[in-house]
């Protein structure tokens, strides 16, 4: 059934694969989706704690009993009661079953602030993950701007790269980290208000990478 990665919303993704549903930021706060969106979940992955990327209580409901979720360790407080694999960047795990192998890579702003000196994701904060499912290759880049770390990322798949600006990347600046990357497929996420045309017009008028633009509910099947 090849591997399916659906835009439930914002930043929010289930990837599924005949045998397992793994959710990246799944939450119900601020993105219109309810808890019976969501299926039992295999493993889950949270990027970091904002409230629109972590939902404990949602985390509670859709575990399935043994399975693991993948988070920073700076939340490890807010996770009391869920048990937790915290991973820091470089690290990596596999599933006990050995069908997933997943890597935490940095996600951070270099240029947007809340105020001087005091970014909206500090470095240590949240993380990225690339999933890897079989031979393919999955990276989800969490809030980030565009970061040097960015160039050891290689073999990728499918990137889903945030591009709504004031948080994270734009769409120039995530094109930039889509030809950087070279991912043979490139998502667009954390849209805000921004156009996601811009992005796709950008990334494929400069490299080999395909954008396709997915709408909440949307979905796109990597065989």
């Amino acid at each position: 059934m090849g591997i399916t990665i659906k835009c439930m919303a914002h930043a929010t993704f289930k990837i599924k694969t005949e045998k397992q549903v793994i959710y990246i930021d799944p939450t119900t706060k601020g993105t219109g989706l309810k808890k019976d969106h969501f299926e039992p979940a295999d493993l889950i992955l949270v990027t970091h704690g904002h409230q629109d990327h972590f939902d404990k209580d949602l985390l509670k409901k859709i575990r399935k009993l043994g399975s693991p979720v993948i988070a920073p360790l700076n939340l490890q407080k807010e996770m009391k009661g869920i048990p937790m694999w915290d991973l820091s960047e470089g690290q990596f795990m596999k599933m006990a079953d050995g069908s997933a192998t997943i890597w935490a890579v940095p996600a951070y702003n270099v240029k947007r602030f809340k105020s001087p000196g005091n970014p909206f994701h500090p470095k240590g904060y949240g993380l990225g993950y690339i999933i890897k499912i079989d031979d393919k290759k999955i990276y989800h880049a969490g809030d980030t701007d565009l970061i040097p770390e960015m160039e050891k990322i290689t073999d990728i798949d499918v990137a889903l790269l945030p591009s709504g600006d004031t948080y994270t990347m734009d769409n120039m600046e995530a094109a930039e980290a889509a030809i950087l990357i070279k991912p043979k497929v490139a998502i667009p996420m954390h849209l805000k208000d921004s156009n996601p045309e811009v992005f796709k017009n950008e990334v494929e008028a400069k490299s080999s990478t395909k954008v396709v633009i997915l709408r909440n509910g949307e979905e796109y099947t990597l065989e």
